[in-house]
């Protein structure tokens, strides 16, 4: 038979009555009891009022009186996603290169608008990619890369880190060919796995090209209008690729440069140290003129092709 239960109020059992001592036992224990309650009570009292002082400090905390998705990061404060962000430049270059192709098929060089020049590099990417765009990046510089589809796939990690960086990638095609040599179907086939493989290192879909010796005929520009994607020529070729010595190469550019201006440079297709070495002085001297360097989606924007400027001449001779 189980023991009588109590509550505040005493004994319900007469017999402990008769028990000496039983009462003052009872007593004793039920002190004890009160005690024991009440710093319980005090201990989770000071636990309530520290939970709710750290819910009500929390930034992500929401009171009863408080809005909806008070404490939270705004959506227009969030930052966008890698994809959604992409698709905007895509779209953006798009646009401008629908209102550029209205009219023209290329770019040399553009209307003298602005003080800016866009710096340009081909035949990436290669061993000579991260110390340039190392330099770019300590100089807070932008340029744009034409680079060769096989090359993409040999050196993936390297488009993706230019595109990370906000460079320009363009299609440089996949073999670097001369494309007025080539079929129709060929040269369709150059454009579009250079651009596959661009994409698939993790840039956004190339719309500037560029044809290897500068290359092309009405084909090649048939086949890049279709594409939306604008020929991107040059003013300034600094014949880097020669290796005149960082001197010659700093000449070059500076002495060719002028609003709108296109300067060619390499940062594949063998040693490019010279290249590297000339390019802090030559973001030095442009700066010291009062250019701003610019990308070519930038110039296109900005300073575009002049309208009524006469169609291109294959710079290769064939």
């Amino acid at each position: 038979m189980s023991a009588p239960r109590s509550d505040d109020r005493g004994l319900r059992n007469p017999s402990a009555e008769r028990l000496p001592g039983r009462r003052a036992l009872y007593r004793g224990r039920r002190r004890g009891v009160a005690v024991a309650g009440l710093a319980a009570v005090a201990a989770l009292a000071l636990v309530l009022g520290f939970a709710l002082a750290s819910a009500g400090s929390h930034p992500h905390h929401r009171g009863p009186g408080a809005p909806r998705g008070a404490g939270r990061t705004p959506l227009a404060r969030r930052r966008p996603s890698a994809s959604r962000t992409r698709a905007a430049l895509v779209a953006a270059e798009l646009a401008t290169n629908r209102r550029i192709l209205s009219y023209t098929s290329y770019i040399a060089q553009g209307v003298p608008r602005v003080r800016a020049v866009a710096l340009t590099f081909d035949d990436g990417p290669g061993p000579y990619t991260a110390p340039i765009l190392a330099t770019l990046e300590r100089l807070h510089v932008k340029a744009t890369f034409f680079e060769i589809g096989r090359e993409v796939r040999t050196y993936p990690a390297l488009t993706a880190r230019l595109a990370r960086a906000g460079m320009v990638i363009g299609d440089h095609t996949e073999t670097h060919p001369p494309m007025a040599r080539l079929s129709r179907a060929d040269q369709a086939i150059e454009l579009d796995e250079a651009a596959h493989a661009i994409e698939a290192a993790g840039a956004p879909q190339p719309l500037l090209f560029r044809p290897p010796y500068g290359s092309f005929d009405s084909t090649t520009l048939g086949l890049t209008r279709a594409r939306a994607m604008v020929m991107v020529l040059w003013t300034v070729d600094t014949s880097d690729y020669a290796r005149p010595g960082v001197g010659r190469i700093v000449y070059t550019a500076i002495s060719g440069a002028r609003p709108g201006a296109i300067l060619l440079f390499h940062d594949g297709g063998g040693d490019r140290s010279q290249t590297v070495a000339a390019l802090p002085r030559i973001v030095a001297r442009l700066r010291q003129r009062g250019y701003r360097i610019v990308t070519v989606p930038e110039l296109l924007r900005e300073d575009p092709p002049p309208a009524g400027q006469p169609p291109p001449v294959s710079l290769s001779g064939d």
